[in-house]
């Protein structure tokens, strides 16, 4: 994952084809447990889904910008529109078949 510390950087990133942006905070141990596994499912499943990280701390106007009430928080953006968003207590399997959804519909058009 990419890390982005400027609102500005992450306004760039999430207007790519696709992109998944990671907002984490400080002392989050859920969010330190959690994000090994989004990497390697996306390395592993999605590949063509750039991976990008923030730091609510690092960036606060992230809570503005992307209302986020607690962390972490999972953005999906195909074509810089939010497509998934999951929040603090994720079903790894039921975000991937979410994702999985979207991104066939997205890059295989079937």
């Amino acid at each position: 994952m990419k890390r982005l510390n400027e609102i500005e950087a992450i306004e760039d990133a999430i207007k790519q084809e696709a992109a998944l942006l990671y907002i984490s905070a400080p002392n989050c141990n859920v969010c330190e447990a959690l994000k090994p596994k989004i990497r390697s499912l996306f390395e592993r499943r999605f590949p063509k889904i750039t991976l990008y990280e923030a730091n609510i701390a690092h960036t606060p106007e992230l809570a503005g910008r992307f209302n986020i009430m607690s962390a972490p928080a999972i953005l999906l953006f195909f074509d810089g529109k939010e497509f998934a968003r999951e929040g603090r207590n994720i079903s790894i399997d039921l975000f991937e078949q979410k994702v999985a959804k979207i991104y066939q519909l997205y890059f295989d058009g079937t």
